[in-house]
């Protein structure tokens, strides 16, 4: 069953001139070490930062919180499965909200899609829950 869906729009020339502006303090203060270390390593590196500021808007949509009540930036980290597939890696407040939302007997799967395409950059996520293995 479908928890939550969120979905953000990003212009990259807005995060561009935000990291032009802010440098280290912003992207500190939004990302996650993997996040940067990520974006760091590519060429595209102002996109990867948007797409992935993209989620984490996207993600607290669908948890129905935004960024408030103890849900921040960094609780939301946009990683990739092994098998390539990006999804969040949720801590602090955003974890806790989850597992509130998440019914019992269940656990909660986190699908995400981003993408760019010049100047823009989108994200959609779809919380579900999924019953537990036996």
């Amino acid at each position: 069953m479908i928890l939550g869906v969120g979905s953000d729009l990003v212009d990259v020339r807005r995060i561009e001139r935000v990291i032009a502006r802010h440098g280290d303090r912003f992207i500190l203060r939004i990302f996650t070490d993997v996040e940067r270390a990520k974006a760091e390593r590519r060429a595209t590196r102002i996109e990867t930062y948007a797409k992935r500021f993209a989620a984490k808007e996207a993600c607290a949509k669908a948890l129905g919180t935004g960024f408030r009540t103890g849900v921040f930036w960094r609780d939301l980290g946009v990683i990739n499965l092994p098998s390539g597939r990006p999804t969040m890696k949720l801590t602090g407040g955003a974890l806790e909200r989850l597992r509130a939302m998440t019914p019992s007997g269940h656990e909660a799967r986190i699908d995400l899609t981003i993408t760019d395409e010049g100047p823009m950059a989108h994200a959609l996520v779809i919380i579900s829950a999924v019953p537990k293995s036996p």
